[in-house]
């Protein structure tokens, strides 16, 4: 009796670049089970070639509006906090397939990551050993390529703390430790209309 043929299929990495999205939005895909993936003996994921297609196929259906405004929302998460760190990535990309989030934990990581990820928006702590969200806030706004740059700021210091330390940074939108995550979601979510991206 000859063995069950294999199924096409490929890894995340793989499935990623076919898909031209981050391996974290793919990995949301196969969780939410648009996307067919097992795991092999090996303990390596795999992902079907098929389900593949027709998510790409399914993507050409949408409107011509909406794929116009969708090309992607990237968002940035720094914090030294792994637990706020995973926690933010996680809703970022529960909010929408389109939106893709990468997580770094210092100040220098996000430097050197954003001229490649090129994010839209940026969520960073302000209390982080190295370069702070502060130092990091005015390096963004010296940089002509970050000028559309959307930034949140995040800490959990009270009102006097904060205020002993001159405020949030200028230019950076401010929101108290533990994040409001509905706020969030419903906050990228109108990044995604149609009128946000004109």
């Amino acid at each position: 009796m000859s063995p069950l043929p294999t199924p096409a299929c490929c890894g995340t990495s793989k499935a990623a670049q076919l898909l031209q999205l981050s391996v974290g939005t793919v990995q949301s895909l196969v969780d939410k089970k648009i996307l067919d993936a097992w795991v092999t003996e090996g303990g390596h994921r795999r992902i079907s070639l098929s389900s593949i297609h027709d998510y790409q196929a399914q993507q050409q259906k949408l409107p011509a509006l909406e794929r116009l405004m969708g090309e992607r929302l990237k968002v940035m998460v720094v914090d030294d906090d792994p637990v706020t760190r995973h926690l933010l990535q996680d809703a970022c990309l529960s909010t929408h397939a389109r939106v893709d989030c990468c997580a770094v934990d210092s100040g220098i990581q996000a430097l050197l990551t954003l001229p490649v990820f090129k994010p839209q928006i940026i969520i960073l702590d302000l209390l982080m050993p190295g370069v702070d969200g502060w130092q990091m806030v005015r390096q963004l706004k010296q940089k002509e390529d970050f000028a559309q740059l959307q930034i949140i700021s995040i800490s959990a210091l009270s009102s006097d703390q904060l205020a002993e330390r001159g405020g949030p940074p200028e230019g950076s939108h401010f929101m108290a430790k533990p994040v409001d995550i509905g706020w969030l979601k419903g906050y990228l979510l109108g990044l995604m209309t149609p009128q946000a991206w004109i």
